[in-house]
C-alpha cells in the first residue's frame, strides 16, 4: 500500500511533466531567447545582485531575455531602451498589472501594498487617492519645506561631513514624514519611529530578492504548517507601526490641532475614496517606503558622482557662479535656468539607478514583439540597469556624462529619457516630489562644496546594498566650502 507522501511525490511529478509538456508545446515555444534551462525546475534565480546578472544576459542574448522559474513561471527581462519603449510604454495597459508575490506581498503586507497591487478597482483607488496628494501642481507646494530642510542637510554636511549618508536620510525622512503625517519639525534619522519604518523597508526589499522565498516559485508552501511564520510576524508589526501613525493623526484631529497631510486627507475623505482602514494604513505606510528610501539613495549617489566626476562637478558650478552667484543660495527660482544641475540629477539617476533592478509587470494580453510572443501571464521586468547600459541610447554608458542630456542651445534635451520612476501605468506618483528634492539638494550642494574623495579612502562606485531599492555602502567624501559665509546665508531666512 502506498504511502501518503509517495502519492503526494507521484501527484508531483505528474503534474510537472503535465507542465513542461504544456510549456513546450504553447507560444512560449515563440518567446525572445534566452538561457537553456533544466527540463523539470528550469533556470536557477541569480543568488545576488539580479540585476547586474541579468544584464550580462541581455549582452548575450539581446534586447529582451526569457527564463523559467520552476513548472510554468515564465520571466521575460527588458534589458534595452527601446524594447522598453515599445513594451512597457507601448503596451502600457497589457502590462499593468503585478504579478502575483506570496512571500512579499501577500504575507508580509496582506496584499495590501500599493507598489504590488495587482490592476483593478483598488489600483485605481490606491492611485487616485495618492495622486491627489502628489500631484505636480500639490507637489509645488511642498517646495517650501524642502528648501528648508535642504538647506538643513547642507549645514548638516558643514558641521559633520562624514554622516552625509545619514544626513540624506534625515532629510529625506523630514520631508515623507511631513507630507504623511504632518510632522513638520525635522526628523532625526535616529527618531525610533524612523527606524522602526526602514526595517520594515529593509524587510520588504529582502522578501522580493529574486530567489529569496522558495514559496514565490511554489505558491503551495504557504499552506505548510509553520511555513512564513517570521514573515506573519513581520506584517504585524508593520501593521502596529502605520496603524499607531494613523490613529496619532486622528487624535490631533479630534483636538484640531492636526497639521494638512495626506493621512489626514484620506481620512476626512475615506468613504468618498471608498478605502477600507487597512487600505489607509498601507496608502499612509506606501508614502514612506516610496518617499524616503529612494530619495536618500538617490541624494548618496549624487554625492558620489560629484566625488568621482570632478569635470562633471565644475560645469554645474561654473553655471551657478554665473546665475547665482556666491552671496545667495540658490532657490527654486533659479531651476529654469540651472539646467546643468538638472542634467547632473538626471546622469545620476542612469548612472546608478536606485530601483536598480525594477518591479515585475505582469502581461494581461500576448503581446507580439519583434517576431516574438510574450504571452499572457509572463512576468516582465524592465532592468534599469541594464537599460542604463544601452550604447545606443546612451553612448559610453559607463561615463557620467551629464551633457548628454543637453542640446546645442544649452537646454534640457526633450528626446532624451530614462524611466528611472517606472514604466507606463505604474510610474511612481511621487516623481514630482522626488525630482523637486534631487534639484534643490544638488544645487545646494554643488553651490555650497567642493566634493571630493579622501585620498587615502578610494570610493568603490560600485558597492551598494543587493536591495530592491539600492543604497551606496559608507563611503567618505572631502566636503570644501566654496562660500566664504555659508552659514549666514543658509540661516538669513530661518
Amino acid at each position: 500500500m502506498s504511502s501518503p507522501w509517495s502519492l503526494v511525490l507521484s501527484a508531483v511529478m505528474l503534474a510537472s511533466a503535465l507542465a513542461v509538456a504544456l510549456l513546450r508545446n504553447s507560444k512560449t515555444r515563440a518567446l525572445p531567447p534566452g538561457p537553456p534551462g533544466h527540463w523539470l525546475y528550469g533556470n536557477a534565480p541569480p543568488t545576488s545582485f539580479a540585476a547586474l546578472t541579468y544584464a550580462k544576459l541581455a549582452d548575450t542574448y539581446g534586447p529582451v531575455v526569457s527564463l523559467r522559474y520552476g513548472l510554468s513561471r515564465v520571466v521575460c527581462v527588458v534589458g534595452r531602451y527601446q524594447a522598453a519603449v515599445d513594451i512597457m510604454s507601448k503596451h502600457s495597459a497589457e502590462t499593468a498589472d503585478r504579478p502575483r508575490v506570496v512571500a512579499g506581498n501577500e504575507i508580509l503586507s496582506k496584499g495590501l501594498r500599493v507598489l504590488m497591487t495587482r490592476a483593478g478597482d483598488r489600483l485605481k483607488r490606491n492611485r487616485r487617492a495618492l495622486h491627489a496628494f502628489l500631484q505636480p501642481s500639490i507637489a509645488a507646494t511642498y517646495k517650501p519645506f524642502q528648501y528648508k530642510n535642504a538647506k538643513y542637510y547642507i549645514l548638516d554636511c558643514f558641521h559633520a561631513p562624514e554622516e552625509h549618508i545619514n544626513h540624506a536620510k534625515k532629510y529625506a525622512a523630514s520631508i515623507v514624514m511631513s507630507i504623511a503625517f504632518g510632522k513638520t519639525t525635522p526628523t532625526s534619522y535616529s527618531d525610533p519611529e524612523v527606524v522602526a519604518v526602514n526595517t520594515c523597508l529593509a524587510r520588504f526589499g529582502a522578501a522580493l530578492r529574486p530567489g529569496a522565498h522558495l514559496v514565490d516559485t511554489y505558491p503551495f508552501l504557504q499552506y505548510v504548517p509553520g511555513y512564513g511564520a517570521q514573515l506573519r510576524r513581520h506584517q504585524q508589526e508593520e501593521y502596529a507601526l502605520y496603524h499607531g501613525q494613523i490613529e496619532g493623526v486622528r487624535q490631533k484631529m479630534a483636538k484640531g490641532d492636526a497639521a494638512p497631510s495626506f493621512t489626514a486627507y484620506m481620512i476626512e475623505n475615506k468613504e468618498k475614496l471608498g478605502l477600507s482602514e487597512d487600505e489607509l494604513v498601507y496608502l499612509a505606510g506606501s508614502i514612506f517606503g516610496a518617499g524616503s528610501d529612494t530619495t536618500a539613495a538617490a541624494m548618496s549617489f549624487v554625492m558620489m558622482a560629484a566625488a568621482c566626476h570632478p569635470e562633471a562637478q565644475a560645469r554645474v558650478q561654473a553655471q551657478l557662479d554665473k546665475v547665482v552667484g556666491r552671496d545667495r543660495a540658490p532657490t527654486f527660482d533659479d531651476e529654469e535656468m540651472l539646467t546643468e544641475v538638472t542634467a547632473f540629477v538626471l546622469e545620476s539617476y542612469r548612472w546608478r539607478p536606485v530601483s536598480i533592478g525594477g518591479f515585475a509587470h505582469r502581461v494581461t494580453e500576448d503581446i507580439v514583439w519583434n517576431g516574438y510572443v510574450i504571452p499572457v501571464g509572463t512576468e516582465i521586468i524592465g532592468n534599469h540597469w541594464a537599460i542604463s547600459r544601452d550604447p545606443d541610447t546612451y553612448p559610453e554608458p559607463e561615463k557620467f556624462k551629464p551633457e548628454r542630456w543637453i542640446d546645442e542651445q544649452g537646454k534640457l534635451r526633450k528626446d532624451l529619457k530614462f524611466f528611472n520612476f517606472g514604466f507606463g501605468r505604474r510610474v511612481c506618483v511621487g516623481q514630482y516630489v522626488a525630482d523637486n528634492s534631487l534639484y534643490i539638494n544638488t544645487a545646494l550642494l554643488l553651490w555650497a562644496f567642493h566634493v571630493a574623495p579622501v585620498p587615502d579612502k578610494p570610493i568603490n562606485t560600485m558597492a551598494f546594498t543587493d536591495t530592491a531599492n539600492t543604497h551606496p555602502l559608507p563611503f567618505v567624501t572631502s566636503m570644501t566650502p566654496r562660500i566664504a559665509d555659508l552659514e549666514r546665508i543658509l540661516g538669513a531666512d530661518d
